[in-house]
């Protein structure tokens, strides 16, 4: 602040920016009391217009300030919107906490990203490979080996997989499916 603006015994009742007092007793009692003594006549007023539902529940709400500051709550609150302003004042002005902003952004944007080439198939995992068609006797009767127990199927022959078919038996394989459906269409007289 400048000093020589404002005279010394008025610069002990101004505030920095950025302050905010600390809880005080001697204000909060009479405010809060205040509260609840308006919100008592605002409870009257309505049970008088509304009826009793309105007043009773306008009789809860004013009964709050004194029971938060009865059990110290409200000092607790005090306290949380202090450091809230306080925080947020510092946000603005301090550039070391934007770069912490800017750093914590980054981590997000690289936790999404990570996610999604995650779910392209970005970290592949080699595939096992294949146990061998052929296995000691040992193993297909289902001893430990250093290889573990043997798999259920392993005491049965090895089953090779088919040969996928040609193509042209696959097309006319589906033109087969494709004239039965046209054959279904036309029998109900759709074209």
């Amino acid at each position: 602040m400048v000093s020589g603006l404002f005279p010394p015994w008025f610069t002990a009742f101004l505030c920095e920016p950025g302050y905010v007092p600390d809880f005080n007793d001697l204000t909060l009692l009479p405010f809060c009391a205040g509260l609840t003594l308006l919100g008592l006549i605002g409870s009257w007023a309505a049970w008088r217009r509304r009826g009793l539902a309105s007043g009773v529940r306008g009789v809860a709400w004013s009964l709050l300030p004194v029971s938060l500051y009865l059990t110290g709550l409200l000092e607790l609150i005090w306290d949380v919107v202090k450091s809230v302003s306080s925080w947020v004042t510092h946000l603005i002005f301090s550039p070391t906490v934007w770069a912490g902003v800017a750093l914590f952004g980054v981590s997000v944007v690289l936790y999404v990203v990570s996610g999604l080439a995650k779910g392209r198939g970005g970290n592949r995992e080699k595939a096992p490979k294949p146990q061998s068609a052929t296995r000691p006797a040992s193993d297909a009767i289902g001893e430990l080996t250093a290889g573990g127990p043997a798999p259920a199927t392993a005491a049965g022959p090895a089953k090779t997989p088919k040969p996928a078919k040609a193509p042209k038996a696959a097309k006319g394989q589906d033109s087969s499916e494709f004239d039965e459906i046209e054959d279904i269409l036309k029998r109900h007289g759709i074209n």
